[in-house]
């Protein structure tokens, strides 16, 4: 079996009740995945050649009937070969992703990196100045590199691409203060922590590694020994930038999952930057590795793949857009709050109908201001009588005595607010403001 035809495997899916046609969506790589699982778990036949590894344009696998059933040294599976399980899927599915790994692509002759010219610091409006005194939490180990050199402004990485944005007027964007909907924070908005960036990291199958930076300028996301200097601005971006280096893939379990991740990491070396520019969120893809994303601004929706081309500026999220969202929403002129939410996928097409879970490495960037405000106002729309079930038993006996006890603490407090206290007996230990009202044991029985 040189190449697998379509209706072979096709044909199989339906036999194994793997594939209902008109009922279950068509997955041929799944159905090609399956048959080959079981013919590798098959005594009649055995795999005599496994192609080419090295990213070839059609991998292909040579099997030969056993007409006299399987070789003596090869193990004699007992299980029913036509039902692979979960992670024998997955083990064929990692041998076919290498080749599908978006990593190398054409780049396309630029102008010269070397004329960067570090510019001023952002300008930022005057209700929207960061808070000076607002610093990162503790890094987690191993993933911050501490950055390098002053902190000047990003400026253009390269000539053309990153304008010097000016900030548009916010102000306007919040109704009258007859309308105002939104709290006394929006009102000072320099109370939002609007340089914080939660950032998640997520290889599959793995616990995430996530952590917060609080950086003017941004971060660069990269996995290297490499770090930037002053010197190499035009390969690694501005030293200004906060360096967050993606975590370790050694615990990985799977030798072939971290093989694979190991590939894209190995390209990474460049790595992607986030740029804060006025009130916006940028993207700047520096690496080899291909980067797919979905995000409040992004123009594919749905399924369709969605890339960040390279040394380019990507728009990933406004915060004069999202208020605007939040106003409408609070104003029931929306059904659903606004996104505020980033994903990364490195070295796979993202958005698909794979989920975000089997991606390889995934990346989740969260822009803390978006998340409080939108949380801030979930708590106060939670507080209906129809959203909040109280869990209470009926009292008994007791409870009416201890309800009882409740009640003469309150008449005798507002006694004594109305009438001096007389003189009380001095207790040991104890000053007049911390003697307990006295309650004498009654029986409960």
């Amino acid at each position: 079996m040189v190449n697998c035809p379509l209706f072979l495997s096709q044909a199989w899916a339906k036999e194994t009740g793997k594939y209902t046609e008109g009922v279950d969506e068509a997955d041929p790589a799944k159905w090609k995945a399956n048959l080959r699982c079981a013919l590798n778990k098959s005594r009649d036949f055995r795999l005599i050649y496994d192609g080419p590894r090295d990213m070839p344009p059609q991998p292909y696998k040579i099997y030969e009937v056993c007409s006299n059933g399987p070789a003596p040294t090869e193990s004699q599976p007992t299980e029913d070969y036509s039902v692979c399980t979960e992670e024998e899927e997955e083990e064929e599915e990692l041998q076919r992703m290498l080749p599908g790994l978006s990593i190398t692509e054409t780049v396309q002759p630029g102008p010269p990196m070397a004329s960067y010219l570090p510019k001023e610091d952002a300008k930022w409006s005057p209700a929207l100045q960061p808070p000076v005194g607002l610093g990162p939490p503790a890094p987690a180990p191993n993933l911050l590199a501490p950055p390098h050199g002053d902190a000047a402004g990003f400026g253009h990485l390269l000539p053309g691409v990153l304008p010097n944005v000016e900030p548009g007027p916010l102000d306007a964007s919040l109704p009258p203060t007859g309308e105002q909907l939104l709290p006394d924070l929006l009102i000072s908005p320099h109370m939002l922590p609007l340089t914080d960036l939660e950032i998640k990291f997520q290889y599959r199958g793995r616990p995430p590694c996530a952590l917060t930076i609080s950086n003017p300028q941004g971060c660069r996301l990269f996995y290297s020994q490499l770090e930037a200097t002053q010197e190499q601005v035009e390969l690694f971006g501005p030293v200004s930038l906060e360096q967050v280096r993606f975590p370790s893939p050694e615990d990985i379990p799977s030798d072939k999952q971290r093989f694979y991740t190991n590939q894209l990491l190995d390209v990474l070396d460049r790595g992607l930057i986030l740029q804060l520019q006025g009130q916006d969120l940028y993207a700047i893809r520096l690496c080899q590795c291909k980067v797919f994303w979905s995000g409040p601004c992004a123009t594919a929706h749905g399924s369709s793949p969605n890339p960040i081309q390279r040394e380019v500026e990507t728009k990933l999220f406004s915060l004069e857009q999202f208020l605007n969202e939040l106003i409408l929403f609070q104003k029931g002129q929306t059904s659903a709050p606004p996104p505020f939410e980033i994903f990364f996928c490195f070295g796979e097409e993202w958005p698909d109908r794979k989920p975000r879970e089997k991606k390889l490495i995934t990346v989740q960037v969260v822009p803390v201001a978006a998340r409080l405000l939108l949380e801030m106002f979930s708590g106060e729309l939670s507080w209906s009588a129809d959203s909040i079930r109280l869990q209470i038993s009926n009292p008994d006996l007791k409870d009416h005595m201890v309800e009882q006890f409740k009640e003469l603490h309150h008449i005798w407090q507002s006694q004594q607010q109305l009438q001096p206290v007389a003189q009380a007996p001095p207790v040991a230990g104890l000053g007049a403001e911390q003697r307990p009202w006295p309650m004498h044991p009654v029986s409960m029985q």
